[in-house]
């Protein structure tokens, strides 16, 4: 990124909250005598969230690290509680800035606000300059031969790798030297930042051992770099430590995506390891979700598919009743059940399990995709818009490589397989803790002794099914019927 020489140079905080390795603070460090630094709290964006929204508590706590680690830096972060559009251009004429920096948003209502902000800054003579930062590569630049976007992923991923090892050196992934140029930071301190009190917001406390801050991810890292070898072969229990926990670090940026790449194949390389392998992939996934959302901004409102939107879904009372049922784990199906509490208590879900619950809305009830795509951006601490659409779309068969919509999770065969001892189900069905590990995963099939025995009584202690998943199954399979009808 060339860019000319500035006096004074403004960094716009968003997904990124963190600064080391951060490209809009290093380009704007290394082009500015002076730069300043801002996060908005955007009343755009919070205006939609409810007042106990647990993602504030931990955004807070990642821009309250990172103003102490720019103080200590010998910087400030100012923080403002406003319209970012408003708020930007008006601290940059206050501050008689240059040129803002900031890393790019590839989501559509952000791009429209960005352009914006750099439309009143061109009018006020001043620039505005974006980066390329939360994805190793963006938008155009991994094409198929032909030129073209890619819409399944396994050639994507060849391609990915392939222009990241066609490289003489680490371009892509190599991390940004900010701290070489941190004496440009400016000291001016600002008025105290405003709190979530005096915002309006109390959020729901963070589940136990989640923080905000790139010295949490830093922990959370450090733990996952022990077990990563494992990383493919325990990822899909969710009773077990697989996962990283990173995915909230990553969607808010106090992590760096080029940092965890050079990590993965560091592992690969030294150790062969197949768990980095798999965890590389989850990591170009994320790219991928991101370039088709550039891409194919649609997706946000309509299947990537076309011919999927004449699906017609179930409507009306019943369709209300069972997607609440569904929210609030009440299903009868033990795993969903214990997922959506999981999500409703802590913000998280497995990722098995995120597969597994859409799925079940989806092919089981017959409710629209799009209903449970914005329950999860709700509810899910680590919501983001290209991954959660994605996940959703591959669930209900009508996005981009989606499984065939023939192929319908069974939820008691999910859970044999993935909760085989029930540990997960107990932790969060507690009503169920005392079945034995068979009939735990569909009690309905249980005897009324064994039931009794167990202090389960079906329709009060916890629910019946639902539906009954073949005759659901079958239903499902009529349903996507008008796919083939209109391709």
């Amino acid at each position: 990124m060339s860019v000319p020489s500035f006096s004074r140079a403004l960094v716009w905080f968003r997904r990124d909250l963190r600064c080391d390795d951060h490209a809009a603070l290093y380009h704007a460090l290394r082009a500015s005598q002076q730069v300043y630094c801002v996060f908005v709290f955007d009343k755009t964006i919070l205006q939609s969230l409810p007042e106990n929204d647990r993602r504030l508590g931990f955004i807070d706590e990642a821009v309250s690290e990172l103003q102490n680690k720019l103080r200590e830096a010998g910087g400030e972060l100012i923080v403002l509680f406003d319209h970012a559009e408003n708020a930007i251009p008006q601290l940059a004429s206050d501050l008689q800035i240059d040129a803002v920096f900031t890393n790019r948003d590839y989501e559509p209502q952000a791009i429209l606000r960005d352009r914006k902000i750099a439309d009143e800054l061109k009018a006020r003579g001043r620039c505005f300059f974006s980066s390329k930062d939360q994805v190793i590569f963006e938008q155009d630049e991994v094409l198929s031969q032909a030129g073209t976007p890619f819409s399944v992923f396994t050639p994507y991923k060849n391609a990915w790798l392939k222009k990241l090892a066609a490289q003489d050196t680490d371009f892509f992934s190599r991390a940004y030297p900010v701290q070489k140029y941190t004496s440009h930071l400016a000291s001016h301190r600002w008025p105290s930042r405003p709190t979530l009190a005096e915002m309006g917001f109390q959020p729901d406390p963070l589940p136990a051992g989640v923080h905000g801050g790139s010295s949490a991810a830093e922990t959370l890292l450090a733990d996952f770099l022990t077990r990563i070898h494992s990383y493919h072969t325990r990822r899909d229990f969710p009773s077990v430590k697989g996962p990283s926990y990173l995915s909230v670090h990553l969607r808010f940026g106090t992590v760096s995506i080029r940092h965890l790449v050079r990590l993965a194949l560091q592992e690969i390389t030294l150790n062969n390891s197949e768990g980095a392998q798999t965890w590389l992939s989850e990591l170009i996934w994320r790219d991928f979700y991101f370039m088709i959302l550039h891409h194919h901004p649609r997706v946000t409102q309509s299947s990537f598919k076309p011919a999927y939107d004449a699906i017609r879904w179930e409507s009306g009372a019943q369709a209300d009743a069972d997607f609440a049922a569904w929210c609030e784990g009440r299903t009868g199906y033990p795993l969903v059940d214990a997922a959506m509490r999981q999500l409703n208590q802590s913000g998280y879900m497995h990722n098995r399990l995120r597969m597994v619950a859409a799925c079940f809305l989806i092919k089981d009830l017959g409710i629209d995709w799009r209903r449970g795509e914005a329950y999860f951006a709700k509810q899910l601490l680590d919501f983001d818009l290209a991954a959660n659409n994605g996940g959703w779309q591959w669930a209900s068969s009508s996005g981009c490589d989606a499984q065939p919509y023939f192929r319908i999770f069974n939820p008691v065969t999910q859970s044999e397989k993935f909760d085989a001892d029930g540990k997960f189900i107990r932790r969060y069905c507690p009503e169920l803790a005392k079945l034995d590990n068979k009939t735990i995963h569909a009690p309905w099939k249980a005897g009324a002794l064994l039931l009794n025995h167990a202090g389960v009584k079906l329709g009060a202690d916890y629910p019946h099914p639902l539906v009954q998943h073949d005759a659901a199954r079958q239903r499902t399979l009529d349903r996507y019927a008008v796919v083939k009808q209109v391709m």
